[in-house]
């Protein structure tokens, strides 16, 4: 009897307190796919910092030492990670498709961050989309959107 009414509490309390921890760990892989883009330069810019930090408080309503410290939680599971499904599966899992194709194109916005893009933001970019599932058309608008207009 002692165990039935566990199982119930456990249940009727998971849901809401996981909540907190669902939305962590969306906000940790979005940031962790926006810091690879960051990352795939030699090296980065205060320029590429700046875009995932916009994009981050554009996405994720955060105040500025939490966006700090997302930042550097990213980095943290970037560098120890060997692929990307564990974080695109989340995004997968709790985005829509436009969702999806916006966090590209924030993607392509830090790619286009440092005025140059490389092959390797190419492949990686093409990658992550691909893992996100977003259509080639798809990809490629969120590229040119985000691409800066020349003055």
């Amino acid at each position: 009897m002692l165990r039935t009414l566990k199982d119930l509490f456990d249940a009727v309390v998971t849901p809401q307190s996981a909540a907190p921890e669902r939305e962590h760990s969306l906000q940790l892989a979005t940031a962790v796919l926006l810091v690879e883009v960051m990352r795939a330069d030699d090296g980065f810019g205060e320029g590429e910092r700046d875009a995932v930090v916009q994009a981050l408080c554009r996405t994720f309503p955060m105040a500025d030492d939490e966006v700090a410290r997302l930042i550097e939680l990213a980095h943290e599971h970037a560098r120890n990670a060997s692929d990307f499904h564990q974080f695109t599966s989340v995004l997968n899992d709790r985005l829509s498709t436009e969702e999806k194709v916006r966090v590209v194109e924030y993607m392509w916005q830090v790619a286009y961050a440092d005025g140059h893009l490389g092959d390797h933001e190419n492949h990686l970019m093409a990658r992550i989309a691909g893992l996100l599932n977003v259509t080639h058309g798809q990809y490629i608008a969120a590229k040119m959107r985000a691409k800066p207009q020349p003055v």
